[in-house]
């Protein structure tokens, strides 16, 4: 029998620096939660630290999506994206820190296969910590996270993937309700007192929504008890996926992904989420309007000259029920100003974070639970120094 035994899996075992840190770990105290009302007003506090600019902030960030859509492939691509300061989704500039990546369902071998595809030839960032193995958080894996995070102050962002693995069991004589606000809240103790974004990758209902938050799985404590909810759902015409997001300090807006499959990466589309989601013909009429807001049928058929005007008209009329557009009396038709995707941002304005929509949701206040051991407990039996 081999006498070294191979060391348990588990975030426990990651090394910490072989020679001590000449300078100590700033020390983080527990955050002001009272004030008067002139004193808040009178406070100055920073902005959110975003992961990914304008769509990832500190905090927690729910990631979810149905079976095999691309949910690990999405954020394993984002942490080495930002543990390598490089651009996540292929275009969007993100600063570069330290990324803790908890792939509970996959395994090393599985790991370096999909990081050399997603890295395509480039050197690995050293400022990934990948881990396939962590007690739930009410078991030691909120002390485990959040030793890692005092060894690595600098850390940008944690990926939970999947968060079924990390939640435990819910506690004896409390709601459905209240066992998934407590189990989120976990994480949203970790984020909101290191100042890091945690990214919980999650599953949605096999019943289709028009509200996205209302697919994922769980009761609405789950969505509650984050600061967003990011919906990867599957999407029809150019786009291989639809990526919905609301949240507390981002603006609700949808992404068109196109998924690279030589690369194993997620690529973000230029222009409104709808432009990439509906037929040819839909599309050429949507960027025409847009660009000449009170146009007619036959104003059209002048630049679509594919599309004769019988086929315009009827197409028009039917995007007007489907709400892709307006129509006034006259019969002319304009961008749909009601929807989501009317003014999404650009990929060169994400990280100019734009006024909050006038549609955003809002959510309960996060959990009173206390933060005590959460940053000064030891390590358990087996860990190495």
């Amino acid at each position: 029998m081999n006498a070294n035994p191979i060391p348990p899996l588990h975030l426990y075992s990651v090394p910490s620096d072989a020679q001590p840190s000449a300078v100590a770990p700033p020390k983080r105290e527990r955050p002001r939660t009272a004030w008067t009302a002139d004193q808040l007003m009178a406070t100055q506090f920073p902005e959110p630290k975003w992961a990914v600019p304008g769509i990832l902030a500190e905090g927690v960030s729910l990631l979810a999506g149905p079976p095999k859509v691309g949910k690990s492939w999405l954020s394993l691509g984002l942490a080495l994206a930002v543990a390598a300061g490089g651009q996540a989704f292929d275009s969007v500039p993100v600063p570069g820190g330290p990324v803790l990546y908890l792939a509970l369902e996959d395994t090393p071998r599985r790991l370096q296969s999909r990081m050399g595809k997603l890295l395509g030839g480039q050197p690995a960032p050293a400022g990934l910590t990948l881990v396939t193995e962590c007690p739930p958080f009410p078991q030691g894996g909120t002390e485990a996270i959040a030793q890692w995070l005092d060894r690595n102050p600098d850390a940008r962002m944690v990926v939970i993937d999947v968060f079924a693995k990390m939640r435990g069991q819910a506690p004896q004589g409390v709601s459905a309700y209240d066992a998934d606000y407590v189990s989120v809240s976990y994480a949203k103790r970790l984020a909101d007192h290191y100042s890091v974004a945690v990214i919980l990758v999650h599953h949605v209902r096999k019943a289709a929504s028009e509200d996205f938050l209302t697919e994922v799985s769980g009761t609405n404590g789950i969505a509650g008890a984050a600061d967003a909810t990011l919906v990867l759902k599957r999407a029809r015409g150019q786009a291989d996926g639809i990526l919905h997001v609301t949240g507390r300090d981002v603006d609700e807006a949808e992404y068109a992904l196109q998924f690279q499959s030589a690369s194993g990466a997620w690529h973000l589309l230029d222009g409104p989420a709808t432009d990439h989601t509906v037929g040819d013909t839909r599309a050429a009429i949507l960027r025409y309007v847009r660009a000449h807001p009170g146009a007619k049928p036959k104003d059209m058929a002048g630049e679509l000259s594919q599309v004769d005007i019988d086929t315009i008209r009827r197409t028009c009329s039917r995007m007007a029920e489907a709400g892709q557009l307006t129509r006034d009396g006259s019969g002319r038709y304009y961008p749909d100003t009601e929807t989501r995707t009317q003014g999404v941002p650009e990929v060169s304005e994400l990280s100019d974070c734009p006024v909050t929509s006038p549609d955003q949701h809002e959510y309960p206040g996060q959990s009173e639970l206390e933060l005590s051991g959460l940053s000064g407990s030891t390590e358990a039996e087996g860990t190495t120094a």
